[in-house]
């Protein structure tokens, strides 16, 4: 349905007024009442300030576009207001609204909101279009501007279609045009706001979307075979391996996780183009040869393989390890120094329960490393290699390796054995992968691996006792540093698997360096758009509010929107807040036995006053620093 269909001359306001976002929803809903589409004014007005509550439609440039699609509606309409001396409508950028675009729709089956909203979007992307508009001498300017813009982008398209990429086809049976799925290795921060991304951008595109988020918490908005079947495309941004076989046959994009935050739109408009290539599903592991998305790289598939094990583990770690720490805090070290932890029965118990999550760690590092390659074949194989390299001494550097040794080699085994008779299908998973899989493994870790790798953790554990002040110092900051160069990407994942690792070795001060070069980002930014709010827009400003409660807890993805915005400031202002924080709890001798927590597992770190100092210095030099690298930004207040 063109746009000219629906805007009428008394639906428009060309010296539009409104003080606040409030009045000026008021003034667009009159406006739309005097088109003569609505049966209910009120109940239109709550349904269209019900979809404010779920997300401004402030889409920025100058532009808002609210919506409502409720019974309210006798006939699809659209009212226009122009407001020459901008109103604060809560915008993505932070800037006024100079130009608001109101749609009704009625509550039936066809989604006229969604291709109107969709139409004006890609016209108001044009800025010469959206000052045009803002000049318009009189109402029939208007029109007509609105007219040839949409005559020469779309030419004489079918009603209810774009004749944009984003929208060629329209949506099938009522379903979902495209359908995603997120993932990151900890499930925690990346995972949601991907989907937040993809969902926000896509209902500024009118793109209909469901994404399922594959999260610490398992997956949740599930999609159904039906919707799979329906949809055009599926989007899959992850940052370990997911479930592909169900995608078979379908177009399927395969990116990062990053980027379901930071290029949602790219994303969404090659999804919708129709160019995106077929998934052909083998295995669990293979998605990455399907040809589809992003061309991965050896490196890639195997940081995928080894993500896919740490997100596994970390339950373990975080749970064991607190409970670990807890029966340090609630025993008394002056009955027993030698059985500290376990003088009391309170700290006994949690010491036993602890000591058993966490001995978990390395059989399912291993194990589902193995599977992310080799398929459940592959699990069996990789837990015991995990328990081998356990015992055998070679830690969590020997069961890395040992899972990746068993991936291949089942993945081998399973080529070698498609060889053998169809009517030995049946015994493969239960006698030939476990069986020649375990003795394989067996021979590798306790003769290959572990010897040579036992060795080198005794070396790197005497070379960190032996380390002077100095070299201590200068581990902390390249620790602290790591943290934040990429907020929970390769950099930030390596520094914190070394840290767990070291926890595994009785080598604390090296976590604590970790967690606090962690904390520090989202809190450096905190404190600047605090102090520093010229270098904010409103929304930046609210949103770092967030970053406080964020810091103290150690999700340092909390800094990614501000440092995917303004990277080369941020990130470096980052950096440098969580190297001095990661050095100065070297130097302090700050110990952590927890590998998680943030603020709230002080009482179990060593010198915790000296730790909150590290924490508040480093903090600081971080908002210093944003704060002299960005300049002031004019905007209204």
């Amino acid at each position: 349905m063109r746009i000219t269909d629906l805007l009428q001359e008394n639906g428009i306001a060309l010296n539009g007024r409104a003080a606040d976002k409030r009045e000026a929803i008021d003034r667009m809903v009159a406006l739309m009442d005097a088109t003569g589409k609505l049966s209910d004014v009120e109940r239109y007005k709550q349904a269209v300030l019900a979809r404010e509550e779920e997300g401004s439609t402030g889409i920025g440039e100058g532009v808002a576009i609210p919506h409502a699609k409720t019974d309210a509606v006798k006939a699809p309409g659209l009212a226009a207001m122009v407001v020459k001396d901008g109103v604060d409508y809560d915008c993505l950028d932070g800037e006024p609204a100079y130009l608001i675009f109101l749609i009704a729709a009625p509550d039936t089956k066809e989604n006229v909101h969604l291709d109107v909203l969709a139409r004006l979007s890609v016209l108001l992307m044009d800025e010469d279009f959206r000052n045009k508009l803002i000049a318009a001498p009189d109402k029939r300017a208007f029109l007509r501007a609105v007219d040839e813009a949409e005559q020469a982008k779309f030419g004489e398209a079918p009603a209810g279609q774009t004749g944009t990429a984003a929208q060629k086809k329209p949506e099938q049976n009522g379903g979902y045009r495209l359908l995603a799925v997120t993932a990151c290795p900890t499930g925690i921060a990346h995972t949601y706001m991907a989907a937040e991304s993809l969902e926000s951008k896509a209902r500024e595109l009118g793109i209909s979307i469901k994404v399922e988020t594959d999260g610490s918490g398992g997956a949740k908005n599930v999609l159904t075979k039906q919707e799979i079947a329906d949809c055009d495309c599926i989007i899959v941004a992850a940052d370990k391996n997911i479930e592909m076989e169900r995608f078979d046959g379908k177009p399927v994009l395969i990116t990062k996780v990053a980027n379901g935050i930071n290029k949602a739109g790219a994303l969404l408009e090659e999804a919708a183009s129709g160019g995106v290539p077929v998934y052909h599903s083998r295995t669990r592991g293979d998605a990455a040869d399907s040809g589809t998305g992003e061309h991965e790289s050896a490196g890639r598939r195997i940081y995928k393989h080894l993500m896919n094990g740490v997100s596994h583990m970390l339950p373990f770690v975080i749970g064991g390890g607190i409970l670990i720490a807890l029966a340090f805090l609630f025993d008394n070290y002056e009955i027993n120094p030698a059985n500290f932890g376990k003088n009391t029965p309170f700290a006994a118990f949690l010491k036993t329960v602890g000591d058993t999550a966490f001995g978990f760690m390395l059989p399912v590092l291993s194990g589902f490393i193995a599977m992310s390659i080799g398929d459940r074949p592959a699990l069996a194989v990789g837990f015991v290699g995990g328990m081998l390299c356990a015992n055998g001494g070679s830690g969590f550097l020997g069961a890395l390796l040992a899972g990746f040794a068993a991936g291949y080699l089942v993945a081998g085994l399973r080529k070698l054995f498609d060889k053998l008779p169809a009517s030995l299908e049946g015994i493969k998973p239960v006698l030939l992968y476990p069986v020649i899989g375990i003795l394989l493994i067996g021979a590798l870790c306790v003769f290959i691996i572990n010897p040579p790798v036992s060795a080198l953790n005794d070396w790197m554990s005497r070379a960190l006792g032996s380390m002077g002040e100095s070299s201590r110092v200068l581990l902390g900051v390249l620790l602290g540093g790591m943290m934040a160069i990429d907020m929970g990407g390769p950099f930030n994942k390596a520094a914190y698997v070394f840290g767990t690792a070291a926890i595994a070795n009785g080598q604390f001060e090296i976590m604590a360096a970790v967690m606090i070069g962690g904390m520090v980002p989202p809190l450096a930014i905190a404190l600047c758009t605090t102090f520093f709010k010229n270098r904010f827009t409103k929304k930046e400003r609210q949103s770092g509010l967030t970053n406080y409660i964020m810091g103290l807890s150690f999700i340092t993805e909390g800094a990614i929107p501000f440092a995917a915005a303004d990277p080369l400031r941020v990130i470096p202002a980052s950096v440098a807040g969580a190297a001095v924080a990661g050095g100065l709890s070297m130097l302090f001798g700050c110990t952590l036995r927890a590998p998680h927590g943030g603020i709230f597992v002080t009482p179990v770190i060593g010198h915790p006053m000296l730790y909150l100092a590290a924490l508040v210095i480093g903090s600081v030099v971080g908002m210093a620093l944003l704060a002299i690298l960005k300049r002031p930004i004019r905007q209204k207040a």
